[in-house]
C-alpha cells in the first residue's frame, strides 16, 4: 500500500534557533538520549525552542521491535550506565527545567526490566532539583507488579504509560505489548499509589475505527488514568506500519471531549500531540 499524502495541518517547520542548537549541545555534551531525536519527535523544534525535552535513559536500543516506533531495535543493548542518572541530574539543572520527563527503551534482557535504573534516575533528579516535577513514561516492566511498585512511588508525580492503539490492532502493533497487561500496569499503579497521577495515549492513523478509539478510551478511564494524550501516527519508514488515514482536526476535538465527559482530569487530542507534548502544562 502507498503512503497517503500528508495534509497541510500536519506541516512543521525544521528544528532551527539558538536554544535548540544550545540544548543539542548540552544533551550530546551529557552523553544523553532524548525521546525527541530517537523517536523523530515531530515536535523537537518546539519543545526544545522552549526549553524542554523528554529523556530517554538505559540506551537507544530497544529490545522489542513496534511497527510503529523508530527507536532502533536491531542491535544488543549495552549494560547499563551507572552515571546516567547523575549526569541526567545535572543536565535538568542546566536546563532549568521545572517538568521533567523520564523515557526509556523496554529492556527485556534485564532481570528487573530497567525498574531500579529508573528509581535511581528520579531520585538522582529530585536531589539535585528538588522543586522540579518529575513524569515517567514507562515501560510495562512486562506487567511485574513488584518492579512496578518500585518506580511507582513519590517523588513521582506522573505515571504515563501508553496503550498505543486500539485492542484489535495491538498484538500486530505492539511488538511483546499488551493492552489488556497494559490497563493493568496503570490500574496497579492508580490502586498502590492514588497520589500520583497516571496517564496513556492513544495514536490515530494505524487503522481503527472510531467506536473502536471511544471503547479504549472508556477502558482507560475505568482503570483510573486521569490524563489522556491523542496524536497522529506518522510512519517513520518503509518498515513501519503504513497510514491508514491522517484524521481530521475535528475527530481529534471529538475525541477530546467524549474522554472529558467522562471525567478525565487533562485531554492533549490533536494531529502533532505526542506522550510528552505540553506536559508541564498538566
Amino acid at each position: 500500500m502507498t503512503d497517503l499524502a500528508k495534509p497541510a495541518w500536519l506541516r512543521v517547520r525544521a528544528p532551527t534557533g539558538s536554544k535548540y542548537q544550545e540544548l543539542r549541545g548540552l544533551i550530546t555534551s551529557r552523553r544523553l538520549h532524548t525521546v525527541c531525536s530517537s523517536a523523530s519527535c515531530p515536535n523537537i523544534g518546539e519543545c526544545w525552542e522552549l526549553g524542554t525535552a523528554t529523556f530517554m535513559i538505559m540506551g537507544n536500543i530497544c529490545t522489542r521491535a513496534c511497527r510503529f516506533c523508530d527507536v532502533n531495535s536491531y542491535s544488543r543493548p549495552k549494560p547499563l550506565d551507572l552515571e546516567e542518572p547523575n549526569r541526567l541530574a545535572d543536565a535538568v539543572h542546566e536546563m532549568k527545567l521545572k517538568h521533567v520527563v523520564i523515557t526509556s527503551v523496554t529492556r527485556d534482557d534485564l532481570p528487573d526490566f530497567g525498574a531500579a535504573h529508573f528509581v535511581n534516575c528520579i531520585a538522582a533528579v529530585k536531589e539535585k532539583n528538588p522543586a522540579v516535577r518529575i513524569e515517567i513514561l514507562a515501560p510495562d516492566f512486562n506487567g511485574d507488579q513488584e518492579h512496578i511498585v518500585k518506580v511507582a512511588k513519590p517523588p513521582l508525580e506522573i505515571f504515563n504509560h501508553n496503550i498505543e492503539t486500539v485492542p484489535r490492532l495491538s498484538p500486530k502493533i505492539r511488538s511483546g505489548g499488551s493492552y489488556r497487561r497494559s490497563l493493568l500496569v496503570l490500574q496497579t499503579v492508580k490502586e498502590l499509589a492514588p497520589e500520583i497521577l497516571t496517564k496513556s495515549g492513544i495514536m490515530l492513523g494505524l487503522g481503527e475505527e472510531d467506536d473502536e478509539v471511544r471503547e479504549a478510551i472508556v477502558d482507560l478511564r475505568q482503570h483510573g488514568v486521569e490524563i489522556l494524550t491523542i496524536g497522529q501516527y506518522l510512519r517513520p519508514s518503509s518498515f513501519h506500519h503504513v497510514v491508514m488515514r491522517y484524521a481530521e482536526p475535528s475527530v481529534f476535538l471529538d475525541h477530546k471531549n467524549f474522554a472529558l465527559s467522562l471525567g478525565f482530569r487533562h485531554v492533549e487530542s490533536g494531529p502533532l500531540v505526542r506522550s510528552s507534548y505540553h506536559a508541564g502544562e498538566v
